[in-house]
Order: structure tokens, then sequence, then C-alpha cells
């Protein structure tokens, strides 16, 4: 609800300061006054585009702050906010605060933290419901109407919602695989000749580092080879180093006892051949271990070098060739199964979309019902607003099925035809403005219980009417206004009779400055205000007296 609304130095504006509160609050004044020039305020700070023409001659800038309080901030507000991250505290209202310079540029602000203007267009339905002479917005823009149809007919959109998430991600998880499978295939062939040619290699883990131990071993081998077989012929030999301590031994073990140094040259000589005898199996060992097989080396070489060569080919190290096998394996096995899953996947997408149909289908037959009783209710409306011979029809069509979404399958618009007989057409274009100020009043009767935004503002609906149709429409805006905010800019003195408030708004010229104020009207006052409405130019008894029926009729 809109609670204060502060403007400075707009056009003919200086300063003014307006406190608003619940109920039917009526705006009136002579033509020329200003009255215009309030709208034009409150659409700032609601997202219309900033002109320079509205900055009071002779100043820098001007601003418009509106305050808005509600016992729960709407949740399409809260949404915004929060993807803006605007961090309103519970219970705390809204001040939108707008800046205009004189030489070009504005800003915004929520609760003093700086906003674009484009959130501010998206929070303003929310706010404000404007309904002027030439009003594009709220009830006559058919782009709201299948919410405000599904708002009257209680409509499981929710539901409808849901069912649509569940049918586009059935739908994209089945593309997601289809495009796997497909891209699997289109590999197929080369993974099949990769492992193809791996296998027949069969890589083992560890392998490289084994057979290049080998080789370099094998290699030390042919280079040690020709001082091998020297050192073997030399200690074979009969006249080995071996052989002749052998003998010392034996001869020395037949004199030995005959003095004790010569038995401790004899245990000497002992472990020299013992010493001697494990040199030769060292030799012996070192032999086997170096032995040169020309063809054994070729073939652990060829071995090693196919082996970094299809390491190379696959990007890896030669122990991760193992490894490349079982995902090539897996990836082919993937193709196989793939074919399953998508079947399965198939499956839950076609189910999903029968699901999302029902339920299409469900909300397209309440709309169809809602849909007659709206007509219904505003024809009912129609007479009392001298309207009698013009026809409401809320139409319903479904879309091509590329338009669907998570707001079902059907168009609505709401279409008039102003006489018997004529063709139904937009609102917007058949309607006067008087003619669409009255239909859409009645559509407001007629979707009153159903809510809307937290403050309604009719802009001159009653022009061109008087009589019975005037106190008709001033009676319908008052009970719109009875659980809600409603303000009525009005030259009807029965529409102003009817206000919980009365705002007068007045023009006034002092040499070459002209300025416009806004007063908030006594009971007195409003006795003259309305009497002045009836009267004309000279306030007469009889207009006052007239002006006191209506205020005690209303």
């Amino acid at each position: 609800m809109l609670t204060r609304l502060s403007i400075r130095n707009i056009v003919l504006i200086e300063a003014l300061d307006l406190d608003f509160g619940r109920g039917l609050g009526v705006l009136t004044g002579e033509t020329g006054a200003g009255k215009s020039i309030l709208l034009d305020a409150l659409g700032l700070v609601l997202g219309d585009r900033a002109e320079t023409a509205l900055v009071r001659s002779g100043e820098a800038k001007a601003s418009v702050t509106a305050s808005f309080d509600f016992a729960k901030l709407p949740e399409s507000v809260a949404d915004a906010l929060d993807d803006a991250d605007i961090e309103i505290e519970p219970g705390e209202g809204l001040i939108i605060r707008r800046q205009v310079k004189a030489d070009g540029g504005s800003k915004a602000f929520i609760n003093d933290q700086p906003v674009g203007v484009a959130l501010l267009r998206t929070i303003a339905p929310a706010l404000v419901e404007l309904h002027g002479q030439h009003d594009d917005r709220g009830l006559v823009n058919p782009r709201g109407h299948r919410a405000l149809l599904d708002r009257f007919a209680d409509t499981d959109t929710i539901g409808l919602a849901k069912a649509w998430e569940a049918k586009r991600d059935a739908e994209a998880r089945l593309t997601a695989a289809r495009d796997e499978v497909e891209q699997a295939k289109a590999d197929q062939d080369l993974l099949l000749a990769h492992l193809t040619e791996l296998t027949a290699l069969e890589p083992q883990a560890g392998e490289e580092a084994r057979l290049a131990e080998q080789r370099a071993s094998m290699q030390k081998g042919e280079k040690l080879s020709g001082d091998l077989e020297e050192l073997r012929h030399l200690w074979e030999g009969s006249d080995s180093p071996l052989a002749a301590l052998r003998v010392a031994a034996r001869r020395l073990d037949r004199i030995a006892p005959e003095h004790a140094l010569l038995a401790e040259a004899l245990a000497a000589l002992d472990r020299a051949v013992i010493e001697a005898g494990e040199a030769e199996d060292k030799l012996a060992a070192a032999a086997e271990a170096l032995v040169h097989d020309p063809a054994a080396l070729d073939a652990a070489e060829t071995r090693l070098f196919e082996l970094r060569a299809i390491a190379r080919k696959h990007r890896c190290e030669v122990d991760e060739l193992p490894h490349k096998m079982r995902e090539m394996r897996k990836a082919l096995d993937a193709i196989e199964g793939g074919e399953a899953e998508l079947d399965a996947l198939e499956v839950a997408a076609r189910e999903a979309s029968e699901r999302y149909a029902r339920k299409a289908e469900a909300v397209h037959a309440a709309r169809l019902k809602a849909a007659k009783k709206l007509d219904k209710a505003v024809a009912a409306e129609l007479a009392p607003l001298k309207l009698d011979a013009a026809s409401f029809l809320t139409a319903i069509g479904k879309l091509p099925e590329e338009k669907w979404g998570p707001q079902g399958i059907d168009s609505v618009e709401f279409l008039i035809a102003t006489n018997p007989g004529a063709d139904f057409a937009p609102l917007a274009k058949i309607a006067s403005g008087g003619e669409l100020s009255r239909f859409i009043l009645a559509l407001k009767v007629a979707l009153a219980e159903k809510g809307g935004a937290a403050t309604v503002i009719f802009d001159e609906i009653d022009r061109g009417v008087g009589g019975a149709v005037a106190s008709a429409i001033g009676e319908r805006l008052a009970r719109l206004a009875q659980d809600g905010q409603l303000l009525a800019v009005t030259h009807s003195p029965q529409v102003a009779a009817r206000g919980r408030v009365h705002y007068m708004i007045a023009k006034s010229s002092t040499g070459t400055v002209t300025k416009t104020s806004v007063a908030l009207l006594d009971e007195t006052g409003r006795q003259e205000e309305i009497a002045r409405m009836l009267s004309g130019a000279e306030v007469t008894p009889e207009a006052r007296a007239q002006a006191d029926r209506l205020l005690e009729g209303a």
C-alpha cells in the first residue's frame, strides 16, 4: 500500500508531501490544475522514462520518493529484490526514490540502495495498478489476461508449471543421452581399432621398468663379455691362482705340525683358498647374469620401443596403457548400454509429456469454465455503467505446440463488442477513453475478491458520464477499496463524495511563478469542493445542499 508520496521540483510542484491510507481516496481540482503531474511523478518511481522536462524550471534536479507498507512483501517483489541482492528486513516497507537531473540522467534507489530502473519496472505491477485514459498496461495488456483468469479461477498453475519443468527435464536428459550415444557411435570404429591394437600388445603394469632393466643388463653383458671370458680362462686353467693355492696348501699341510709358524701359515693359506673359491663363484654368477644374447636383447628393445610408441600415440605413460584399455572397453560397453538407457529415457520423456498434456488439458477446461463465469460477472456490471449495449468475452485459444510452456497451452485475451452484432475486438482497439475505464472497472469488480496490485489508481474513469452512471462508478470504486487502497482522479461529485479521504489539487500564480499544491480537505472543505464540482465557477446554496446530500448518501 502506498503510504506517502514526496515530490520535489517536478514541473509546477516545488515541494509536496502526501500521506495516504486504506480505502478510497479521491483527487479533484480544476482542469489543468496539475493532477497529471502527480501521476507523472508516481510513474517515475514505477520505472517510467525520466524526461528532463519534468524538472522544475530553474532547478538542477528533481526527486520523487514513494513509501509502501505491506503486511507481507508480495512474492514477485521479494523474488525480484532477492535476485538483485537487495536485502529487506521482515516487516520493513519499501522506500523508492528517483532523481532526475535537468541536464539528463537519473538515479534510482530502494531503501537507499542504488538500483537499475529495470528493477523498478519489474516490481511496479505488484505495487501500483494505474488505469488512465491512455492506459496500455494492467488489464488492457493481453499479456496479463491469462494470469488474471487463472487468479479468478484459482487454477493450479503451480502444478502445471511443475509438470512442464518435469517434461523439460526428461526431454533434456533424453537429448543429452542421445548426443552421448551418437558421439560414442561415431568413435566406435576408432575405439575398436585402438583396443585391438592394445589387446594384441597386452601391456602389463610395471613392464616398462622391467624391460628397461633387462635391456641395460644385457647391454652391460655385451660390453663386459670379453673381460669375463679372459678371467674365466685365467681362473679355470691348471696354472690358475686357485690351483696354485690349493697345491701349496696340500704341501704345507704335511709339514705344518713341525712348527707353530707353519701352522699359522697353513691357516692363512686355507683362508685364501676359501676367499678365492668365493671369488670364483661370484665370477661365475656374474658371467651368467651378464650373458650376452643378441636375440634376447633385440626382443627386449623391440618390445620396449613398441610400448613407448603406442603410449605416445595415446598421450599417456606406458604404465597407463592397461588403464586406457579398461576405459576403451568401458566406452564400448556404454554404447551397448546406452541403447538400453535411451529406451528407458524415451519412456520417461513420453510419460512426462503425457502428464503435462493431461494437466494442461485440465487447466484448459478450468479456464473455459471460469471464462464463462467471468463473462457473466462482467456483463452484470456493464448496464449500471451505461455499457448495456456492449458485450464482454474472454477468448481462449490453443497455442501451437512450440509455444507451450509453464503457463499451459492456452492464449487468453479479453475482448469487447460495443454494440449488438458488432465483432469482438481487443479492449484498447474499440473502447473510447471513458468506455475503456468503465470496462476496466467492471473487470476489477468481477475480479475484486482475487486480489491484485497493492494500490489501484483510476484516472478520470468518470469522464463523459454523470448522474446515475457516475453514482454507480462511485459505489463500485468504494466497494473495491474496502479491503485495500484505491485512488481516483475524478471530475464527478458523485464519485468524490464516496471518498474516505479527499485531496484537492490547485494551481496558483504569483507574478511569473506558478505552483501546484495539494490540500487534504476536512468536512467543510469537502462540502465546498463538491459544491464547486456541481455548480461550476459560482458555488450556490443549492449546490452546497446537494453536496451535503451526496456526502450523507455516501
